[in-house]
């Protein structure tokens, strides 16, 4: 996917650990691709290092995209580097993609974020609000000084009337809260969260056997822990005929690189979603954090899912 060169015009330190960046083309053309709600964007930062960042801002902004990033204490270099981002500087910033997109058949929405969850979800409220929708954001933070967007939810924004703060609610009372919330949910609903994975397994627990599990939607920053220890080597093969060795140290995706064929990738993590294939015969061994259990009885993320069976015939988008 081509980058584009962005240019930082506004930065708010919306607190201590978490800053937002408005940026807008070098060459000061509208945005050239529209983006839905819940995509995320991948940013080359100032010291090379590449990440995934959720688009938080309004979608039908015709000249700027915001995003957040929150200083992580073990990162690996990109966090930090882009906490030291100045207004004026430049960085390349990807065609947007969508893994977390709004229900058009949903008769109510609802939202709920964990900490920099907030990011994608702030993102689909402007979006429903802008459509007209049923909808409420429910914001858990660990206190109002590390809740981003606060002064924005509260006085800026014209869906302030949706916005339920849960700010310093323990970890463990958090179930009772989402219990109350799936009290006035029916089938028909959506639930979209994002967050910590024991927050957004939370939300499922409470919420999925009221809306039904395919009625949840997830986003996740992190990838899934796999334990490796028992991974065989097994033969992918190519729409084309074209066949290749997987062994078990090695993915499809890197397999595939050395042989000289070029699949779009990005994090390599099983988070963004770049990799994914199509599947057209044989058993995928699972282990993303992008793909709905509707995507994946057709597709797989290569660069870090498996096979159960000895063989798989995949279709490269």
């Amino acid at each position: 996917m081509t980058n584009v060169l962005f240019r930082v015009v506004e930065i708010t330190e919306e607190t201590p650990e978490i800053r937002t960046l408005r940026l807008v083309r070098q060459d000061d053309e509208p945005l050239r691709v529209r983006y839905r709600a819940g995509a995320h964007v991948d940013v080359v930062g100032p010291t090379g290092v590449l990440r995934q960042y959720s688009l938080c801002g309004a979608p039908d902004d015709p000249r700027s995209i915001l995003i957040a990033v929150k200083r992580e204490p073990n990162s690996r270099g990109g966090s930090a580097a882009m906490h030291q981002v100045s207004v004026g500087d430049h960085l390349k910033i990807s065609e947007p993609r969508n893994l977390l997109k709004v229900a058009e058949d949903a008769d109510r929405h609802v939202l709920v974020a964990g900490g920099i969850g907030i990011t994608p979800l702030l993102s689909m409220a402007y979006e429903l609000y802008t459509w007209g929708s049923e909808f409420e954001l429910h914001y858990f933070a660990r206190s109002r000084e590390t809740a981003a967007f606060v002064e924005l939810l509260e006085e800026r924004v014209e869906f302030a009337d949706r916005i339920r703060p849960h700010f310093g609610v323990p970890r463990g009372e958090h179930p009772a809260v989402l219990r109350a919330i799936a009290e006035d949910l029916t089938p028909s609903a959506h639930v979209y969260t994002c967050g910590p994975d024991g927050f957004m397994r939370q939300v499922g627990d409470a919420l999925g056997p009221v809306v039904g599990a395919d009625h949840v939607h997830v986003e996740h920053f992190e990838a899934a822990e796999v334990d490796t220890s028992a991974d065989r080597p097994f033969t992918v093969e190519l729409d084309t005929g074209e066949e290749f060795e997987v062994p078990a140290g090695k993915s499809i995706l890197s397999v595939l690189e050395d042989n000289g064929i070029e699949v779009f990738k990005s994090c390599e993590e099983g988070i963004c979603g770049s990799c994914v294939s199509g599947v057209l015969e044989g058993t995928p061994d699972h282990r993303d954090n992008c793909l709905t259990a509707a995507d994946r009885e057709s597709q797989m993320a290569l660069c870090v899912s498996r096979a159960l069976t000895d063989r798989l015939v995949i279709e490269l988008y």
